[in-house]
């Protein structure tokens, strides 16, 4: 099992920073998880990264990922499997699992990620971490290899919020700081916790209960947008994959056929689809500060070698708002089913990242101090 895939010769000063190895770093080997790029050595540093180290983060490794980015166990034919720090019988989430795994075992004291279905949030919910997606195009992902352009985000991961608002700032320079004095301030709508598993449930009822303006919402789940996404998966193995699709592995090798497979009148009606759920989406939002749902269902499920097995019902909070390019923040919040973390996710409409993080930075401290 493997979490860092390379590791400098010397850390410098500042805050050890883990990586994915999805983000080209000049001079240090850059594998985007895969076999084809095993000794690929980049010449330039992606801007993401580059922002960070200016700001007195410290390259402490690269961080292993599913490959490609492209599934969400981190399971990895071709680098070894990711461990979950909290029980190695379970899926540390993926794609960024290494990035998360890293932050739970104590490897680094912040990590970057990317996230184009829940990557990011997935693996903070399964390693019981804080995972940050923020409104999509406001982190620079110049330098990321690209999964799906339209769905792709880049953002932090860290043990507390406040962590990562500290990354936000260099990963955003432009983004003003949140200014809340109290949960009480926020309208809040609460989505989706009757499908999460009864342990979840109770502590993502728990968590939300300290918003005291707060509502149920009936927040649509999207339905026939897939086709999108899997073009654009497509568009960016296109000049890849059909001649070295043997060098592939498996689970990716099968999910990138049925994207190349999709047809162009599969891709309008989708592309509709989308359009349409935004516009439901949005009016369901109904004029409120953040919407609350669970991160996931359940607690980090146990580990498969075919995240197919798990796949739908794994991102089937997340996904939603890759879709809608809103800024989400996932969070633990107290103890659920076989002692592992549960996760709450705070969205906010797009552009309102500062919301989003001041929200979950004053929810941190409330759960703290309560019996959660």
């Amino acid at each position: 099992m493997t979490i860092l895939l390379a590791t400098p010769e010397h850390v410098g000063a500042g805050i050890p920073l883990a990586i994915k190895d999805l983000f080209d770093t000049a001079g240090m080997r850059t594998t985007y998880g895969s076999r084809l790029f095993a000794d690929h050595v980049p010449e330039r540093t992606a801007e993401a990264v580059a922002g960070l180290e200016a700001a007195g983060y410290a390259n402490a490794g690269k961080a292993n990922l599913h490959e490609f980015a492209y599934g969400i166990t981190s399971q990895n034919p071709h680098f070894g499997a990711v461990p979950n720090p909290l029980d190695p019988e379970r899926t540390p989430g993926g794609s960024s699992g290494g990035s998360a795994a890293a932050l739970a075992v104590g490897l680094a004291d912040a990590a970057l990620g990317s996230d184009s279905g829940g990557s990011i949030r997935v693996p903070a919910a399964c390693c019981g971490v804080v995972g940050f997606k923020p409104t999509h195009g406001l982190v620079p992902l110049d330098g990321c290899f690209p999964l799906a352009p339209s769905f792709d985000h880049a953002g932090p991961m860290a043990r507390d919020v406040e962590s990562c608002a500290r990354m936000m700032e260099a990963l955003a320079p432009g983004l003003q700081p949140g200014q809340l004095d109290s949960l009480a301030d926020l309208e809040v709508g609460v989505a989706w916790f009757e499908l999460a598993e009864p342990g979840v449930r109770a502590r993502v009822e728990a968590a939300a209960e300290l918003f005291p303006r707060r509502r149920e919402v009936a927040f649509p789940l999207p339905e026939g947008i897939g086709k999108v996404f899997m073009r654009e998966v497509a568009e960016s193995h296109r000049g890849l994959f059909p001649e070295r699709a043997d060098e592939y592995g498996e689970n990716v090798r099968v999910k990138l056929e049925r994207c190349l497979a999709v047809t162009d009148a599969e891709l309008e009606i989708a592309r509709r689809r989308l359009a349409e759920y935004r516009e439901r989406a949005w009016e369901a939002l109904g004029g409120i500060d953040l919407l609350l749902t669970p991160t996931l269902a359940f607690v980090a499920p146990p580990a498969v070698k075919d995240d197919l097995e798990i796949r739908e019902a794994v991102i089937r909070f997340t996904y939603p708002f890759n879709a809608l390019g809103w800024p989400a923040l996932a969070m633990p919040c107290g103890s659920a089913e076989h002692g592992l973390p549960a996760s709450i996710q705070l969205v906010a409409p797009a552009g309102k990242d500062a919301r989003a993080i001041a929200a979950g930075a004053l929810l941190e401290k409330a759960l703290a101090s309560g019996p959660c």
